[in-house]
């Protein structure tokens, strides 16, 4: 029969030594353990937030890329539509040059004592035509009386040979400005129906239709107009 030995004193504290030692190092490789782990989830978290960063980045970039992009595009935009309202405006003194030099070239009709006595044979001949009237008032400038009665009875003549239709002729107190290009403005119906046959008014009629041939001439065919015709 065998009995364990008691441990003396230095027996225990050596054993207890081993043992200290022992939940030393497993607290030790536990703490490198704890401390790997906790390094790893660290990288892992940050690469996280350094991706969501950097694509918060490139977010915020790209915004920043079109709104710089709109802004160009609308000041290009603003450019250009400032270049061609500064074109049509050219373009338009350049014809307002054009037609009121033609105003001015009108007075000159009167210079002529040939040419204007045609003229205004034509033009009251052609406002009988255009009115077909038995009644008619005539408006003129001043300067003109002697020379409309001079023409009168010949335009008359005409109009009633062609028509066979008499025709009866009225004066106007109110009188064309002395400082325009003469013509005449015939009425009938009672003033009603108006036939003006002035320099001025042939010229506003020729301005509106001949402008789209003279726009033409001057700065050529728009590219983006689809018909001509």
């Amino acid at each position: 029969m065998s009995f364990n030995k008691a441990l003396n004193d230095e027996e225990v504290f050596s054993e207890m030594r081993k043992m200290v030692a022992f939940i030393k190092q497993e607290a030790l490789e536990k703490a490198r353990e704890i401390k790997v782990k906790a390094d790893e989830e660290f990288n892992i978290e940050k690469a996280k937030l350094v991706r969501q960063e950097a694509i918060n980045i490139d977010a915020a970039f790209q915004r920043k890329v079109k709104q710089a992009d709109v802004q160009r595009r609308i000041a290009q935009s603003n450019n250009i539509n400032k270049s061609r309202m500064t074109l049509l405006l050219t373009r338009q003194q350049m014809l307002d040059d054009l037609f009121a030099e033609s105003r001015t070239q009108l007075l000159t009709v009167t210079k002529d004592p040939a040419r204007y006595e045609k003229f205004l044979s034509d033009s009251i001949l052609q406002s009988f035509f255009r009115l077909l009237e038995t009644e008619v008032t005539i408006q003129y400038r001043m300067a003109d009386k002697a020379l409309i009665d001079k023409l009168l009875p010949g335009v008359k003549a005409r109009y009633e040979e062609a028509t066979q239709q008499t025709v009866d002729v009225q004066f106007l107190g109110d009188h064309l400005p002395a400082d325009g290009a003469g013509g005449v403005i015939v009425a009938g119906n009672g003033g009603r129906t108006k036939c003006n046959n002035t320099p001025e008014a042939r010229l506003a009629i020729l301005e509106e239709d001949m402008l789209p041939l003279v726009r033409d001439m001057l700065f050529g065919q728009s590219p983006n107009r689809r018909f001509f015709n």
